[in-house]
């Protein structure tokens, strides 16, 4: 990956964004999009609200956060699996689009996935909302930003997130991992491809004894009174021991967590390779605990 290829790597994402009818599933989802403001009035997060239309509020409502790297990917690509989730718990789906590095660096993206945030839940009754049973959610870059969204509720202020999804989440920008050694040139988001990520975010700051947890989630040194945590990885991708990392460490703050490190997945295993048994027990524990998580509050 680099700067050259990064107007190609965009132009093939924006190829695969589907017309917002084709996101209401027949009439079952209403789906608007809205423009949120950034700090100090800067453009910022385009929020797409799909809300089910036969599903009295107020509604649980996933928060979701597209993966990309931080410099590609759509609020509106890649959204199927999720609204597959929203449909079987009666969720409504939000998914925030957030401005791009490098072009936007930190803090850009975690802004603006804030201030989406903070959006939705100024204005959950209107959207018939519940604001209480809020899930934050996210795929890889997404996964880290995710994550740093709860980091930033907790410390800045926001609503009391029910539970935080962190799929193959991208979260230390050092990139120096035992995985990430182990499968560059493997995996098909390798250390090449993560490190122009985090350059790109970060810029010369990258790895070094600065960097925010807001940025890198990784680099918090305090992971106490977070949301429940579902953590995923697949055992044979570059990512894998960040994730191991941090849920060990939510744990070690008497935090919850739950971690899958699924057996021989890559990386967005579950996404490419839809079909899979080890695709279809990812997503049948995610909803497990999904379940449990709206069901009592708890994920256990």
């Amino acid at each position: 990956m680099s700067l050259e290829r990064l107007a190609e790597v965009r132009a093939e994402d924006a190829a695969e964004v589907p017309h917002l009818d084709a996101l209401g599933r027949g009439g079952r989802f209403a789906v608007t999009e809205q423009a949120v403001p950034g700090p100090g009035g800067a453009p910022g997060a385009t929020l797409l609200i799909c809300v089910p239309v036969d599903v009295p509020g107020p509604r649980p409502t996933l928060y979701y956060t597209h993966g990309g790297g931080m410099f590609s990917g759509d609020h509106r690509v890649g959204l199927d699996p999720l609204l597959d989730m929203a449909e079987r718990f009666g969720a409504a789906l939000v998914s925030v689009g957030y401005r791009l590095a490098p072009e936007h660096p930190h803090p850009a993206p975690i802004d603006d996935v804030h201030a989406g945030l903070l959006w939705i839940t100024d204005h959950a009754a209107d959207l018939g909302l519940d604001p209480e049973r809020i899930v934050v959610a996210g795929t890889s870059a997404g996964g880290g930003l995710t994550a740093a969204l709860a980091l930033t509720v907790r410390d800045q202020g926001g609503p009391r997130l029910l539970g935080q999804l962190l799929m193959c989440p991208m979260l230390d920008d050092r990139n120096d991992s035992a995985s990430s050694w182990q499968m560059d040139g493997h995996d098909i988001w390798d250390r090449g491809w993560n490190g122009f990520g985090w350059n790109a975010l970060l810029g010369a700051a990258r790895g070094g004894p600065d960097v925010p947890p807001y940025a890198a989630p990784a680099r918090a040194t305090d992971l106490s009174g977070l949301p429940p945590a579902f953590i995923d990885v697949g055992s044979a991708e570059s990512l894998r021991d960040e994730a191991v990392d941090y849920a060990n460490r939510v744990w070690q703050a008497d935090g919850e967590a739950e971690l899958h490190v699924w057996s021989g997945g890559f990386h967005c295993f579950d996404v490419i390779a839809a079909d899979a048994r080890i695709s279809r027990a990812a997503r049948e524990a995610r909803d497990s605990w999904l379940n449990r998580l709206l069901t009592t509050g708890r994920p256990a």
